[in-house]
């Protein structure tokens, strides 16, 4: 009977690790589920800035709340989410390419090719920067195995 137990007790805990530990499509911030930490994804296209979103024009994409400026901006996300959602679930585009995950700042941003590329930090804004179409081709290449 402890063997059962004991065996019993392995598996639910390697299942609940697991369960823990999975990285989701679309990163949010630790007991959160808002995306891009609640900035609005369509403004960073049509405004060239990020802009803080209302979660009174929330929507839900891919597991994650997403909030917009206004209705308008709602309604463009809707149209096309692809076209307005970060590259990679949001998560920094550099760490992507090195075959990891990291969370990334809304500020550290970029649109290369009408897509939006988000970054950890202003120093690996930097390093993404100088080499950006390399990178993208390496994180394309990773993603989405890299969330395994």
């Amino acid at each position: 009977m402890v063997k059962y137990l004991m065996g019993l007790l392995l598996v639910c805990s390697s299942v609940l690790f697991n369960v823990a530990w999975a990285k989701e499509p679309v990163y949010t911030r630790f007991l959160s589920n808002v995306a891009v930490s609640g900035y609005d994804t369509v403004a960073y296209f049509t405004e060239g800035k990020p802009v803080k979103g209302d979660k009174a024009h929330k929507v839900e994409y891919q597991g994650a709340s997403w909030y917009f400026k206004n209705a308008e901006n709602r309604a463009l996300f809707l149209s096309e989410p692809e076209k307005y959602a970060p590259q990679y679930g949001g998560y920094c585009a550099w760490a992507v390419a090195q075959n990891k995950t990291a969370s990334a700042d809304p500020h550290q941003w970029s649109i290369v090719n009408s897509r939006l590329y988000l970054n950890y930090d202003a120093e690996i804004q930097a390093r993404w920067a100088k080499d950006k179409d390399k990178l993208i081709q390496q994180a394309n290449k990773n993603w989405p195995d890299v969330l395994n």
